[in-house]
């Protein structure tokens, strides 16, 4: 990770260019040196006029540029605006929509930014679906309650206030390791957040048992008493009068901040990418303290992901 900035200035420092992002583009997919994909060659020359960085194979004249077969395919946004994307998206502490990315970058169309920001979600979701820390389960004494968040089907602004601007609710489940804090601080560690279609048991079951190491000890509001797996402790707390957030004070702050996070950001969730916002928040939130490493994570799954046509993106942005 030492290869990767930690600060603007040293964004700014380490890839001031077009040429500069290319040159880390070769070396990053091709450490031992460029094999053509056509002929398995490694003998080749570097063709000057293209852009981005393009290659040609002395064997079968085969022409390989730095952005081919990754999401990046076929590109015509400065590979710049690419890396400054991915670091925008990745550091800043909050994210960037679309309408942000268009105005910081000077991208010409909003459609444009708006499909650069989905291509950085999708690599985002597969992320969190292929690899640790995301992959590797909870553990420890865990937090897990569900909510509602609620979404939008049009892409209108927010009017008439807060409580009247949603056309639905999505119900989650949420569950987050507390790794220390009892009256003191609480400390988070991972989170994970998955749609649920109920409460029932069977519901709540699946994302425990697919999210939890053995031996866990998973805290509840006591809403479902025999939620917990054969191989996991569950203690259910029985709210009552108390309020929730008292009970189970982790994941409830999770909660809150995501619902801040989706107002503040987005301006409310529309309903047909609400997979895509939570596989971005759980990927900013299990990378906080590590921001340079949220921006390096990005942009290695950027390179190693196949390009995806237009339908295929919106599809993965959609879905569980």
């Amino acid at each position: 990770m030492a290869d990767y900035p930690r600060s603007l200035p040293g964004f700014q420092r380490r890839f001031p260019d077009d040429e500069a992002c290319g040159e880390h583009l070769a070396r990053t997919r091709w450490p031992e040196g460029l094999a053509c994909p056509r002929c398995g060659g490694r003998d080749a020359w570097r063709l000057p006029s293209r852009t981005p960085l393009t290659f040609g194979c002395k064997g079968c004249g085969k022409e390989t540029s730095v952005t081919a077969g990754t999401v990046m395919h076929r590109t015509h946004l400065p590979l710049s605006v690419w890396f400054w994307a991915a670091w925008l998206v990745a550091t800043h502490s909050n994210g960037m929509s679309a309408k942000q990315l268009q105005s910081e970058l000077a991208i010409a169309s909003y459609e444009t930014a708006w499909l650069l920001s989905m291509k950085l979600r999708a690599a985002m979701k597969l992320r969190v679906a292929m690899v640790a820390p995301e992959r590797t389960p909870l553990s420890g004494l865990v937090e897990a309650d569900e909510t509602t968040i609620p979404f939008r089907t049009t892409d209108d602004p927010l009017a008439g206030g807060q409580g009247r601007s949603h056309d639905g609710k999505l119900l989650l489940i949420g569950a987050v390791e507390v790794v220390s804090g009892k009256n003191e601080k609480l400390t988070l560690g991972h989170l994970r957040l998955a749609p649920i279609a109920d409460v029932a048991r069977n519901s709540l079951y699946a994302v425990i048992a697919a999210n939890t190491t053995p031996g866990s000890i998973v805290k509840t509001d006591g809403l479902a008493a025999d939620l917990g797996p054969p191989n996991v402790t569950h203690e259910p707390h029985v709210v009552g009068t108390m309020a929730a957030h008292l009970v189970l004070p982790g994941i409830h702050r999770v909660f809150a901040n995501l619902k801040t996070w989706a107002l503040g950001v987005y301006h409310g969730l529309r309903h047909k990418h609400l997979k895509a916002y939570l596989d971005e928040f759980v990927f900013r939130f299990n990378r906080r303290h590590t921001r340079h490493a949220s921006f390096a994570s990005l942009l290695g799954i950027a390179m190693a992901i196949k390009p995806r046509p237009y339908k295929e993106i919106i599809q993965l942005c959609s879905t569980g």
